[in-house]
């Protein structure tokens, strides 16, 4: 079975990258015991990561490049914003023990969609967060094996995941 759309893809990989001054260093490493699953061909993973690795099958090795215009673009100024802190309100109670600088946070944009924001700052103009990708304006180097691939359940191709282990968990 080959890698493409509507298959659920498992593999193993190491991220090196490169902000363009430093050279190559280390990002993260996802091992056997904990594989990262998606479903290719529902933009879930970058469409240069998935174009390198298009018809290979399980067992298969991949060691390839993507330049930062082809992964989460350049770090963008205006993705960095002041969030007023009674954004972090509940019950009229600040969330004191979530804000903090370094705390990546879920929030959802005025259309409903899934975000990350990073708190960089707390000061009095209120709590400043980052919402660039941390993967922004970085060039990437993937070096990894496909462990397993199968066809996708309808459920998953329906909600656009994988499900399961190393995938979406419902």
């Amino acid at each position: 079975m080959k890698a493409e759309k509507n298959k659920v893809i498992t593999l193993v990989y190491e991220l090196h990258v490169d902000d363009g001054e430093n050279g190559k260093t280390f990002f993260e490493k996802v091992e056997k015991d904990t594989p990262f699953s998606f479903l290719f061909g529902a933009d879930n993973v970058v469409a240069a990561f998935e174009k390198n690795i298009e018809g290979k099958q399980a067992g298969d090795t991949f060691d390839f490049f993507i330049d930062y215009e082809n992964a989460y673009g350049d770090y963008d100024d205006d993705k960095v914003v002041i969030v007023p802190k009674s954004s972090f309100k509940e019950n009229g109670k600040l969330e004191k023990d979530i804000l903090k600088v370094g705390k990546v946070i879920p929030m959802k944009d005025d259309k409903g969609n899934m975000m990350r924001g990073e708190i960089i700052k707390i000061d009095y103009k209120g709590i400043h967060m980052d919402f660039n990708s941390p993967l922004a304006g970085l060039d990437l180097y993937f070096k990894g094996e496909i462990l397993d691939i199968r066809e996708a359940e309808k459920e998953e191709i329906e909600h656009g995941h994988a499900h399961g282990p190393g995938g979406h968990h419902h």
